[in-house]
């Protein structure tokens, strides 16, 4: 009998601690890793990674499968670019608690904060549960190729406990705020992994109104920490226009420092924020350096849109002809976008703004016609464009105005053309502010929101982008490998107690990729009808992945799914357990 299940055999070893690479083997036995450096005996299974990495599987904590992992389980596009654990229930959006008069309100939510389609939620939950335990119980149920866990999300719990009293701007009691503690600490002791909400104008459900976190009281907010507290462990995780006079970096020290649970939030330059990026790093290691535990999570790239036709978003879907248009079949669209009549036509008209919300009418306005922040994305596109590289640039050189270049790049590729509008982490026309922070223990690469957003990008690339851009490719400065996968493996893991995994070390988790940097590559986006009632949504795939395994089984090869199913829910903290090193 095969003393090891597993062997991956001579691959470069990048173990996810930050320790300098090295070459070596890993053996693995009863889904846990058992050996790692140089391996003596066989395995009923041996894998070659000479000349390729061999890296932890990476741990994504901000996601939004929320629906889709009650239903799928390959977990695309996430699960194809290495990721094996997945952290949902991000923003203060999800499904549970429910009551039954809920669902098409939590469905809105959900829709409007994430746009992720209202009719595939509507088709695809089973509403086989009302609390948060009873959601956690049906996860369960559905093996996946990747692990999930997730949060309890305040939308949910506001609308479970406020009934129809869910308004903008409704104060809850000390009852309620009772109640939904109650609700969050029950949650939590069943094994969710923290409690999220949202405070930021941009989020807003289907019909436009904000999200219910967003006039939430630090006394709420802290009582609801609090009682993460009495359960023992959790991270509190929310998104946040951060301005001055809400004082959130006030109330999460002294929540944080009070539990002693760590607190993370989004962390995103914006020129449209009150408090600038630096100001909001310098206000949480203020209160850091005062015992809390804050955390900052950045995303690795512009935070933006992809626009296309059939996408959610696309600078023309103001001009009243392309309105005319816009709930015919695709197939008359496209007639109607490539006749040159009907351009002209479009081209001519103005944008109708009237029911636009004046909150967001300056963002409107960029996806309009801001051509110098637009770019093309051709076929090697890299997210990190030059301003010689915009639709206003090139619509210069090529002597048209930009609304012509847009709209004629739009109808590429028969109309599946896509054009990159990056709406944060973008203002000053590079990448360069990240490279400090991507050196902090205080921030963790995040925000990804894979599953969500399914209409106007496909972050869930992120890890590939962060070895293809930051790692090998960036000519303005790269970071290490060595830092990169120890901030996509191990620095994720820890801040949600997940200790078991995001290392190669004897007694963790066989959750593995390897990879060949030599090939590695992010392929070009296209939009799938895929999602339940045909809903849409952008993916993204990778080429480079040779493998990828979870729990000691292949889940990936070279890309494809073996239709392996060997993860599942995490419930609570996690522990490593050291195994024994075979003789």
């Amino acid at each position: 009998m095969p003393a090891f299940d597993l062997i991956i055999r001579n691959g470069t070893i990048v173990d996810g601690t930050g320790a300098p690479r090295f070459t070596g083997d890993v053996a693995i036995r009863d889904g846990l890793i058992v050996q790692v450096g140089e391996v003596r005996g066989d395995a009923a299974e041996e894998i070659d990674a000479g000349g390729k990495l061999v890296t932890p599987g990476f741990v994504d904590v901000h996601t939004h499968y929320d629906g889709q992992a009650t239903w799928d389980q390959e977990m695309a596009p996430s699960s194809w670019h290495g990721v094996t654990t997945v952290v949902m229930g991000n923003c203060g959006v999800g499904f549970a608690p429910a009551a039954k008069d809920k669902h098409e309100w939590l469905i809105g939510l959900m829709e409007g904060v994430e746009d992720i389609p209202g009719t595939a939620l509507a088709e695809g939950l089973s509403w086989n549960w009302e609390t948060f335990p009873e959601y956690l119980d049906e996860l369960e149920r559905l093996p996946r190729s990747i692990d999930v866990g997730t949060h309890v999300p305040h939308g949910a719990v506001r609308a479970y406990v406020l009934g129809d009293r869910e308004q903008p701007g409704a104060i809850p009691t000390e009852e309620d705020i009772a109640k939904m503690s109650d609700i969050v600490e029950e949650g939590v002791r069943a094994g969710a992994l923290g409690f999220s909400t949202s405070r930021t104008v941009l989020h807003r459900d289907i019909d436009g109104e904000v999200v219910p976190g967003t006039t939430a009281t630090a006394e709420e907010l802290v009582a609801i920490g609090r009682a993460m507290g009495r359960a023992g462990h959790g991270v509190f995780e929310m998104a946040s226009d951060m301005m001055r006079d809400w004082d959130e970096f006030g109330w999460m020290g002294k929540m944080s420092r009070e539990t002693g649970l760590p607190v993370t939030f989004a962390a995103l330059q914006s020129i449209a924020k009150e408090m600038p990026l630096d100001e909001q790093i310098a206000c949480m290691r203020a209160e850091n350096d005062n015992g809390a535990n804050i955390v900052a999570q950045i995303a690795l790239r512009g935070n933006g849109i992809v626009m296309a036709w059939q996408g959610t978003v696309h600078p023309f879907r103001f001009r009243p002809s392309w309105q005319a248009i816009e709930g015919l079949p695709w197939e008359e669209q496209r007639a109607k976008l490539l006749d040159p009549a009907f351009k002209a036509q479009l081209l001519s008209e103005q944008n109708d703004l009237s029911e636009v919300n004046q909150d967001i009418i300056g963002l409107i306005m960029v996806v309009c016609g801001g051509w110098g922040m637009q770019f093309e994305m051709d076929p090697d596109f890299n997210y990190e464009p030059t301003a010689e590289e915009s639709i206003l640039a090139r619509a210069a050189k090529a002597g048209v105005s930009g609304d012509e270049y847009a709209y004629d790049l739009l109808c590429r590729d028969e109309g599946k053309g896509f054009i990159y509008l990056p709406i944060l982490n973008y203002a000053d026309g590079n990448l360069d502010f990240l490279m400090d922070l991507q050196q902090s223990d205080d921030t963790v690469n995040s925000l990804s929101d894979g599953g969500a957003h399914c209409g106007t990008i496909c972050d869930a690339a992120s890890p590939t982008f962060m070895l293809q851009h930051w790692v090998r490719d960036r000519q303005r400065g790269t970071i290490t490998l060595e830092n990169a996968i120890k901030r996509q493996c191990s620095d994720t893991a820890r801040l949600y107690g997940l200790e078991d995994r995001g290392v190669l070390a004897p007694g963790y988790l066989a959750d593995l990729n390897i990879i060949d940097m030599d090939r590695l590559k992010l392929g070009k986006p296209w939009l799938a009808f895929d999602l339940p009632a045909g809903g849409k949504r952008l993916l993204q795939k990778a080429e480079g992945y040779v493998a990828t395994i979870k729990n000691g089984t292949v889940t990936f090869r070279d890309g494809e799914w073996t239709g392996a199913t060997p993860g599942g829910l995490i419930r609570g903290p996690q522990r490593v357990e050291m195994a024994e090193a075979a003789e």
